[in-house]
Formats: C-alpha cells, sequence, structure tokens
C-alpha cells in the first residue's frame, strides 16, 4: 500500500472511530426516556391524531405497526453499532503503536528502542571527575521552546565510558588549547582526541565561550562517531546543556547557534515525534541566526539545505497530519534546498561529498539529468576522510548507477 494510502486509511480510522463512539453515546443516552414513546418519523399522509379523531382502529393498527417495523430496524441497527463497537475497541489495543508509526513515516527512521527499567537502572561506570548521580532516573525537563528533555546535568549523569580518559592532563594556554582541538578535527579518529583534550580542560576554562561552544560540538562529534545508543543520547544531551549555556552568554556569537542547532538534531533522534517535530523549529531557528552571524560559513548553508530538502519531500498527508497534531505545518521547497547546496559549492569549491549528492538529488528532482550526472561525479572525485564521506560516496555510486540507466 502506497505510504499516503496508508496515512489516508489511519486518519479515516481515527475519525470514524470517534463519530461513531459520539454516536452511541448520544442514543443510548437518549433512549431509555424515549422508550415509552419513540422518536420516530412518520411516512406522508394521516398521523396518529388524525386516526384517533375519526375513531379509526383500521388506522391505529397500522400505525403501530409502523412503529414496530421501525423499532425492529433501531434494534437491528443498534445490534450492528455493538458489533462495530468490539471491532473499534480492537483497534484501539493498536492504537499506542500509532506514534511510532507516524513517527517513523515523517521522519524516515525507525524508531530506535526505548530502555526497559532493568536497564536505565543499571549503574555504569561514571566519567573520572565526575561527582557520581544520586539517582538513576531520567527525569524529564523543560528546555528550550516549552517541550521536554531527558535531564542533561553535566555532573549528574553516568554513562558507558569508552575507554579512560588522560589521567595527565597537558597544561596548555586557552589559545593553544583552541588551535590543538581544531586541528586535531580533520578526521574521525582524531575527532575523539579533540573531544579528550577539551574535556580534560573543562574545569579550567569553562567560563570561556569559545571553549564552551568547542566543547558543545566535540560532544557532537562523539554522538556521531558512538555506535552505542546508550552513548549516543548522553553525548546528546550534554551537548545540548552546553550548547544552551553558550547561547545565554553569547547571543551574537554565530558559533554558538550553529553547534546548538546541531545538538538540537542529535537529540532530536531520541524524542517523541511531538518533540522531534518542536527541535526541528528549533534546528532552523538557530541555523538562520548562525547565518546572520557567519554569511560566509559553508557549512550552514549545507546544513539548512538538507533542512529544506528533507521538508520539500514530506507528503501533502504528513503536513497536513503535522499541522492537526501539532498546528505546525513546515513549508519548503526543492529550490529553497538547491539554492543553499549551491551557495556552500559557492563559497568553499569543493566543500563536501554530501553537499554534492543534494545537488544531483536536487537536479534530479528537477528532471535536470546532465547536472544531476556532473555532481555526481564530482562527488565521487573527492577523497573519503570520514564514516560519512564513504556513505555518501556509495549513495552517489548508485544513483550515478540510475541515471546513466535513464
Amino acid at each position: 500500500m502506497p505510504r499516503s494510502t496508508s496515512n489516508e486509511l489511519i486518519l479515516g480510522l481515527l475519525v470514524g472511530t470517534a463519530g461513531i463512539s459520539l454516536f452511541l453515546w448520544y442514543y443510548r443516552g437518549r433512549r431509555p426516556r424515549a422508550s415509552a414513546e419513540p422518536p420516530v418519523c412518520l411516512p406522508p399522509g394521516p398521523t396518529l391524531w388524525h386516526h384517533k379523531l375519526r375513531g379509526d382502529p383500521e388506522g391505529m393498527g397500522i400505525f403501530q405497526g409502523q412503529q414496530l417495523n421501525i423499532l425492529d430496524k433501531l434494534d437491528e441497527l443498534v445490534t450492528h453499532l455493538e458489533a462495530l463497537r468490539e471491532e473499534v475497541r480492537a483497534l484501539k489495543e493498536t492504537l499506542p503503536k500509532l506514534e511510532d508509526y507516524i513517527q517513523g513515516e515523517l521522519g524516515g527512521k525507525t524508531a530506535l528502542p526505548r530502555a526497559s527499567p532493568q536497564h536505565r537502572a543499571r549503574k555504569r561506570r561514571p566519567v573520572p571527575g565526575q561527582r557520581p548521580a544520586t539517582s538513576n532516573s531520567s527525569e524529564d525537563a523543560e528546555s528550550e521552546g516549552g517541550y521536554n528533555t531527558a535531564n542533561t546535568d553535566t555532573e549528574e549523569q553516568n554513562f558507558p565510558v569508552m575507554k579512560q580518559l588522560n589521567t595527565h592532563i597537558e597544561e596548555l594556554s586557552l589559545d593553544d588549547l583552541l588551535q590543538k582541538a581544531d586541528r586535531l578535527r580533520t578526521n574521525d579518529s582524531s575527532k575523539k582526541e579533540s573531544f579528550e583534550l577539551l574535556y580534560d580542560h573543562r574545569e579550567k576554562f569553562r567560563d570561556e565561550i569559545e571553549f564552551i561552544w568547542r566543547l558543545a560540538r566535540a560532544y557532537g562529534d562523539m554522538c556521531e562517531l558512538s555506535t552505542n545508543v546508550g552513548e549516543k543520547k548522553h553525548y546528546a544531551n550534554v551537548g545540548k546543556t552546553l550548547g544552551e549555556k553558550a547561547i545565554s552568554q553569547a547571543p551574537t556569537n554565530g558559533h554558538c547557534h550553529l553547534w546548538y542547532a546541531v545538538l538540537c538534531g542529535h537529540v532530536s533522534e531520541f524524542e517523541g515525534l511531538q518533540n522531534k517535530i518542536n527541535y526541528g523549529h528549533c534546528f532552523k531557528k538557530h541555523l538562520d541566526k548562525a547565518i546572520e552571524f557567519l554569511p560566509e560559513e559553508p557549512y550552514l548553508y549545507y546544513l539548512r539545505g538538507r533542512y529544506c530538502y528533507a521538508v520539500s519531500s514530506l507528503s501533502w498527508i504528513e503536513k497536513r497530519m503535522a499541522a492537526t497534531l501539532f498546528g505546525i505545518v513546515p513549508t519548503s521547497t526543492i529550490m529553497e534546498a538547491l539554492q543553499d547546496f549551491l551557495k556552500a559549492e559557492e563559497l568553499k569549491p569543493g566543500f563536501s561529498k554530501y553537499n554534492y549528492v543534494f545537488l544531483a538529488k536536487c537536479y534530479m528532482d528537477l528532471e535536470s539529468i546532465p547536472e544531476a550526472l556532473k555532481f555526481c561525479e564530482q562527488a565521487l572525485l573527492l577523497p573519503c576522510v570520514s564514516r560519512e564521506d564513504e556513505e555518501a560516496g556509495s549513495q552517489a555510486q548508485a544513483m550515478l548507477h540510475s541515471l546513466l540507466k535513464r
């Protein structure tokens, strides 16, 4: 069944269920009081009072027969409604799974399995220097925009550490530390080293804005690198908390807005449908602010292009579902996404393999096959320096084969 058809079926069932329930409530509420004189609609012709005035027993018998006939039909209808109600009850038992279904449809992702209470209660090794948590529960805390996220206190969370961090801390000035951390982000393996370097100096430079947003960025890197769900969620939540601290202290710093937006995107992967949509708006809001303060940064246009492309790919029923459930209608077009990807390429030619891949996707959607072929080929010419580059290369290769068959 096509995705749009299945979504319409779900909405139809929900509306139908509500209507049937209302009818049953109304009919049963009225039925006891109306049992003596059922409120029936008589056919055209002489009424009961005409027959009474005329003293016509035959007419009275006809009227009573009509009453009984209508009551039989009403009883038959109620019987069918009772059977239907049983089917609706069975349907309601499956409704708790609806959120996961819609989440997968709107986000294009399968919902991550939730940890069991036993798993959540399991104690994990704390980060060196971190105070032990007083509770293993994940209490809800309200974040920007009024939606809930998991407790992200950087001093109170435990998580499974991949390896013991450095016991010897290299003494560096702030400028030297930041330069070294930036140099180490050239590939996936050194991103991990960059995170450890910044983490070791978190107490010394915890109030320095340039340090805070870099540490938030490093948590985002670790979230991308990790393959463990618990670790990914921890890195995303702690990084988002640092990002909130950074933008509150430096609201005109574009880097703070950039990495806060990225961390919102990471956190959204572990949220329910409504929070996922809210985080999407938070992502776009802070991305636009970052572009305002850093208009020459190509990565910002690439990220906004990804957002616009994803929104433009939503079907009409998916957009209406979001509007109906949450009063939010995300809008964007392929042309808006294309302009952002082209802007990133203009600012830095050969910016990334994925930027070329999405340029090719946009041109494919616009039926401009020669341009799509060109960007697929350019994507394959760039070297792979990360896992993301390898994924982009695989997509470019598959698209190229598909385009050559046209």
